[in-house]
């Protein structure tokens, strides 16, 4: 969650939702976001909504989760007012910052608020993120024992130094430990990794790759570094302490990832992630698929029906506005038709059989042929009638998009 917020609209202090959001609301899911904004270390990299001790005078970390339960409560009130249709969660993810910071009372808690509130429909996952060194076996059986199913844990690298310069704290050998008790509380397996990094080599990304491979995940992300300005990653790269990010060396890194993750029997299903058998991400997915979400917390992001709306950043500013009973949200935007459709087609085309060829115009269609001949796009999955990235596409989906756009 990038901690700049959009220019928009005010949002209203009630949340009262336009008409507009609730048309066609049975016909979609509804997932909860819950975010944490509390880290003990800030990465120097991290643009997300994130504080440590120091930064959050004022609010108390331990209050947090009454705080959070204040805008569930809220969020129910809010799509009933709107007519919008009730309908069970069907995911729930926990990220932040580092949720697993609270005490997992205080997740399930929040959990259950979302449970009583709206109902979890059977089989809904729920996720939480964590780095390695924030939990322990006990902490995840609790998770486990209170409705919890998955778990995505922050590997981000193998490699010490690699570590170091993302300035992450937890120490490799500590990921085998959290995966194998995760998986004996019961409890599904993510590892995000990161690469790019600075001073990182091809062959230290093997080691990565293969780390987290020997520890058969059910699910791994792989994202490469983006050095977002204002943080100071992009300070140190000004100062020339360290060197920016190689563009050609993280494509190479890119296709060795789909190489060691095909040849280990995980699918891509999103441009930078891939999972054994249908164990993919369904809150991600539902983000991808347009569904509709809310999120709780400093500075998340909601969006229902074509509307979206995002919060105060400030966990003190957030805690004034639940203690006050008025909508933490601080702006908001109504899509219209156009740039929902430019959103349906960008979102679509990363996920693998995400976009239907015969529901984009006549002009996008027409593009298809060149996309395949340009060797971007499955031409196998397009007789089937589905866009789908080749390996070379998913290098290049933003000129896919373009061109899928450019009428």
């Amino acid at each position: 969650m990038p901690s700049a917020l959009p220019l928009a609209d005010p949002a209203p202090l009630d949340g009262a939702l336009p008409a507009t959001a609730a048309a066609g609301s049975s016909d979609r899911n509804l997932g909860m976001y819950l975010h944490v904004p509390f880290c003990r270390v800030r990465c120097g990299y991290c643009d997300f909504n994130t504080y440590t001790a120091s930064e959050v005078r004022g609010v108390k970390q331990s209050d947090y989760a009454d705080e959070a339960i204040a805008e569930v409560r809220f969020a129910r009130r809010t799509l009933d007012a709107a007519g919008i249709a009730p309908r069970p969660i069907s995911t729930v993810f926990f990220g932040g910052g580092t949720p697993t910071l609270l005490p997992a009372a205080d997740l399930v808690s929040m959990l259950d608020a979302v449970r009583d509130d709206f109902g979890l429909l059977p089989g809904a996952e729920v996720t939480t993120e964590a780095n390695p060194d924030s939990v322990d076996a006990e902490y995840l059986a609790q998770l486990a024992r209170a409705g919890f199913t998955r778990v995505s844990f922050g590997m981000q690298s193998a490699v010490p130094h690699v570590l170091a310069t993302l300035e992450r704290t937890h120490d490799p050998a500590r990921v085998p430990l959290v995966v194998r008790a995760a998986r004996e509380a019961g409890l599904q397996v993510s590892l995000d990794l990161i690469y790019g990094t600075p001073g990182e080599s091809l062959e230290n990304w093997r080691t990565s790759l293969a780390a987290a491979v020997a520890e058969e995940p059910d699910h791994i992300s792989a994202y490469s570094l983006i050095v977002e300005v204002g943080t100071k990653m992009a300070r140190q790269i000004a100062r020339g302490q360290v060197t920016e990010p190689d563009e050609d060396l993280q494509a190479d890194m890119y296709e060795l990832a789909d190489a060691m993750l095909a040849e280990a029997g995980y699918g891509w299903y999103e441009v930078s992630n891939w999972a054994r058998g249908d164990r993919v991400s369904r809150h991600n997915l539902a983000y991808w698929q347009g569904h509709d979400w809310w999120g709780v917390g400093p500075g998340a992001h909601s969006h229902v029906g074509g509307v979206r709306w995002w919060n105060v950043k400030h966990p003190a500013a957030y805690a004034d506005r639940m203690h006050a009973g008025v909508s933490p949200a601080v702006g908001r935007e109504t899509l219209d038709d156009d740039t929902r459709e430019v959103e349906r087609v960008l979102l679509g085309t990363r996920v693998r059989g995400g976009l239907a060829i015969d529901t984009l115009a006549a002009p996008a269609r027409a593009a298809v042929a060149g996309l395949i001949a340009d060797g971007l796009v499955d031409g196998s999955a397009a007789v089937h009638g589905t866009l789908d990235l080749t390996l070379r596409g998913r290098l290049l989906a933003d000129a896919v998009v373009r061109r899928l756009l450019d009428y």
